[in-house]
């Protein structure tokens, strides 16, 4: 990515918008608004400086949700161009309350709160429309319960916290603990607020409230008025310090998710949502049950799925492997249901075809490999661009020419076209480059005779 940012024939043109595609093959004019990033690219030299000092905390969407960020923030820390972008939803300052600490903080002068977007016309002679993905939202299966019960994730959540990187620094904390050392956070701010406001009245009348508390609800200091606001400060602070203790000795015990299942085929492969295999799931899963018992070798995991689908070259040696070496059990089942058990702990009901067998298992954390499934924006892109879609939502090809769209001059590569792994997917692009240099070189050659 680095090269791809230092080449002096690309032009990145990153957080931009494809408004309108007209022309034909060898000439096309393609409109793209520049949305306002509120921050000079130029100028942004990525230290990050001012997101140390940004007030506004919200959720990561990089890390779904399972991590913050600031208003001020850069996507992902290895980002090409390195910049910074602020959020004009959570933004103080854009949203007309007073702030500024980024403007103030930034020593490059990069924040500019006036910047607009910009509309940019591009004299193009091919395009290549690589959209990506997006994944399904398993929360439509109510047998799966994602979102209802903490410890089930998807795949991609799973892999924000295998990462050093994520919120957990690669350690496999389970979501319904991060969720109680986060309500301990929270109330230990509430407690030490309120403890602040009791060594106030401590100090006045040298007695500690505990003591004084007893004496009160005793009746010996009468209908005093502010030995009564001491007392309905100290009921305040124990409603919040009776149940910090308690979740604190309740995160004494937490520990990393050692026993993990994988459920394959979430959403792909179920005429309900979509028909098709999603192509990359089994090997994703299977790699991360690998990474998993790498970081912690006590770590067991078991996947179930109707088959595993290893076609790519050393694919079925390392799903082996990880049976052999990385203490993962493969399950021939379909399942039908998780529900929870005490601690948070999700229990998968399944149908063992090979013994033909009702069964259950109780695990530390599930992991969902969801669907892959069309981008979003596909459809808006189609519009914008004159190219069709395929039955399944993906962009449609010509059969004889695979990366070409309905429309010539445009072409695709990787999950646009449809479900592949990074591999097919870099192959695919090389590919995509080489069609469009033989259309340009024959435009050129059209051009000069």
């Amino acid at each position: 990515m680095l090269d791809v940012g230092r080449h002096p024939n690309i032009e990145l043109m990153a957080y931009t918008h494809v408004e309108r595609g007209e022309g034909q093959s060898g000439d096309f004019t393609v409109t793209v608004r520049r949305k306002a990033r509120y921050v000079e690219e130029d100028r942004c030299t990525g230290c990050g400086a001012c997101a140390e000092k940004c007030p506004t905390v919200v959720s990561d969407a990089f890390n779904e949700g399972l991590g913050t960020r600031r208003a001020i923030y850069s996507w992902f820390a290895q980002g090409i161009p390195s910049t910074h972008t602020i959020d004009p939803d959570h933004c103080r300052q854009l949203n007309g309350k007073k702030c500024g600490v980024c403007k103030k903080t930034c020593q490059a002068d990069a924040i500019n709160f006036d910047q607009e977007d910009r509309v940019v016309e591009l004299h193009v002679g091919a395009i290549i429309a690589a959209t990506g993905y997006e994944v399904f939202d398993p929360s439509i299966i109510p047998e799966y319960q994602y979102k209802e019960i903490a410890n089930v994730v998807t795949a991609l959540e799973f892999e924000r916290l295998l990462s050093a990187s994520g919120p957990t620094g690669g350690h496999l904390d389970r979501p319904s603990d991060l969720a109680i050392e986060a309500d301990i956070e929270a109330l230990e701010k509430k407690a030490k607020r309120s403890q602040r406001a009791l060594d106030k009245f401590e100090e006045k009348y040298d007695e500690a409230s505990p003591e004084f508390y007893e004496k009160y609800q005793n009746g010996e200091y009468g209908h005093d008025e502010d030995r009564k606001k001491w007392a309905s400060k100290y009921g305040a602070h124990m409603a919040i310090a009776e149940p910090l203790e308690a979740l604190r000795r309740r995160a004494e015990g937490f520990a990393v998710a050692k026993r993990l299942a994988f459920i394959q085929c979430v959403g792909s492969r179920d005429f309900r949502f979509y028909p098709f295999c999603s192509s990359y799931c089994c090997m994703h899963s299977i790699k991360e049950a690998i990474i998993a018992h790498e970081h912690e070798p006590e770590t067991t995991s078991t996947i179930f799925g109707m088959d595993i689908r290893a076609v790519g070259k050393g694919f079925e040696e390392y799903k082996v492997r990880g049976g052999n070496k990385s203490a993962i059990t493969y399950v021939r089942g379909r399942v039908a249901e998780i529900t929870e058990a005490p601690d948070h702990n999700p229990v998968i009901w399944y149908e063992d075809t090979c013994e033909r067998r009702v069964k259950s298992q109780e695990f530390d954390m599930v992991v969902l490999a969801t669907a892959c499934a069309p981008g979003k924006g596909i459809k808006e892109l189609t519009q914008v661009l004159g190219i069709k879609i395929n039955e399944f939502g993906f962009l449609k090809t010509n059969p004889s020419q695979p990366l070409d769209t309905t429309r010539p001059g445009i072409f695709t590569c990787g999950c646009a076209y449809g479900p592949m792994d990074i591999p097919e997917s870099v192959a695919q692009a090389s590919g995509a480059a080489a069609r469009v240099a033989q259309i340009l070189s024959e435009f050129e050659m059209r051009k000069a005779s």
